[in-house]
């Protein structure tokens, strides 16, 4: 793998090996001005400022089903008592967990940015409201009262969740929804980056959700991807991933139309790549071309060479493939830039982990300090790789990237720079 890295990067040392693709439209900056995220490191922007600073682990039992019978028994949940409460009266009993979530980031967004008006939004999710989904295929089975069988359906598609949280915002808007697995946030926002950064839009609200379900649990320890042990990304001892959920909403809107009403611009999106190597149906391509690929593309988009990057949030996901074809991709392109997993702290969201690895990004940019990847123990010796261990790390930052890869070998990858 190293040997064929090698090679790609010897060859595209005088010119990039993705060089002959020409960007479509003008390249022009696009601001984000509100990020609003919900997860098991806090219930806001704010709270989730403290928890990345400290390097707080937020992986517990799973007590929302039973996992007896599971390699894996612990995940990122955000508790109950949080969602509790976010709607007056009973109307909350009738919204499923991602829904809540979704209503949460919203909240969070508009409360940072009041004169936002989105006339799109993009998100990205992989599994809907799963759970009523659970409960629908169940009553079947077991022959039980059909009566709740219309709510159960109307609750599961993946756009119901963005109309419950335009309908608690007070707007409507056409809404695209991606899911292209464990890329579909980072899909999301690079989607609507070329959106704005094309004219063809200026206002747009992009992210992704995602609530863990019994069925994706039991599925991830089925295919022995999820680890009873801690979460180690990157670290020579890793072996799995612990899932996580949440939602995170960034406002995008061209900067001119930002800076003239105003706004307070937290941090611009400059760049967007994305690859499918279409190797494995869990397994990305030995070889890492694929992120590889992607990692080039974006920089491409933005304009910017690889030293000008400061950090990489990395989707260090802590399975053994992952990490050895994205870790040899980082160390071959970019060599000892300083990087972290935050899921390492959070669990793998699926797809809302690229849009919440995005606000992160932004806080990190907002901060100049680098979040950690803790429980790490020993860097696995195929790679030199400068990771962020155990601890936050300030540093100056410009430049950022934060990488999505996910089954079916399909990556993605967004640029992030200071306002």
């Amino acid at each position: 793998m190293r040997k064929y890295l090698h090679r790609h990067a010897r060859a595209g040392n005088k010119q990039s090996a993705v060089s002959d693709y020409p960007l479509p439209y003008k390249r022009s900056s696009v601001a984000i001005t509100a990020a609003g995220l919900i997860s098991p490191l806090g219930r806001n922007l704010l709270e989730t400022r403290a928890a990345l600073r400290e390097g707080r682990d937020c992986v517990t039992p799973v007590s929302r089903f039973d996992v007896s019978k599971c390699r894996c028994h612990t995940a990122g949940q955000i508790p109950d008592e949080t969602l509790s409460g976010l709607i007056a009266g009973r109307a909350d009993r009738r919204l499923n967990r991602a829904s809540l979530m979704m209503i949460a980031a919203m909240r969070d967004l508009m409360e940072q940015d009041r004169g936002f008006a989105p006339e799109l939004m993009v998100i990205g999710t992989t599994s809907g409201g799963m759970t009523f989904g659970e409960s629908f295929f169940r009553s079947i089975i077991g022959k039980t009262s059909r009566k709740p069988h219309a709510a159960w359906l109307a609750n599961y598609s993946p756009q119901k969740q963005v109309l419950d949280a335009q309908e608690i915002a007070g707007f409507s808007v056409p809404t695209q929804i991606i899911a292209n697995a464990c890329a579909s946030g980072t899909n999301a926002i690079g989607h609507a980056f070329s959106l704005v950064q094309s004219g063809k839009y200026r206002r747009v609200l992009c992210g992704g959700y995602d609530a863990i379900s019994e069925l994706v649990f039991a599925g991830f320890d089925a295919l022995q991807a999820s680890t009873p042990e801690k979460i180690r990304p990157f670290d020579k001892g890793r072996s799995g991933l612990v899932l996580g959920e949440g939602a995170a909403l960034l406002a995008l809107e061209s900067w001119d139309d930002a800076v003239r009403r105003g706004a307070t611009i937290l941090a611009k999106v400059t760049g967007y790549g994305l690859s499918t190597d279409n190797h494995h149906l869990t397994q990305p391509h030995p070889s890492g071309i694929g992120p590889l690929q992607a990692m080039e593309r974006a920089l491409k988009s933005a304009g910017r060479a690889a030293s000008e990057v400061d950090y990489i949030n990395a989707h260090g996901t802590a399975t053994p493939f992952n990490d050895a074809t994205e870790g040899a991709a980082i160390a071959q392109l970019f060599g000892r830039t300083p990087l972290s997993s935050t899921k390492s702290m959070m669990g793998h969201s699926l797809g809302a982990a690229g849009a919440i690895e995005a606000a992160f990004c932004v806080l990190a940019l907002r901060d100049q300090s680098m979040p950690p990847n803790i429980n790490f123990q020993e860097c696995d010796p195929q790679w030199n790789l400068d990771v962020v261990a155990n601890q936050a790390r300030n540093a100056r930052l410009e430049c950022v990237l934060s990488n999505s890869f996910g089954f079916g070998g399909t990556n993605a990858t967004i640029v992030l720079e200071k306002a």
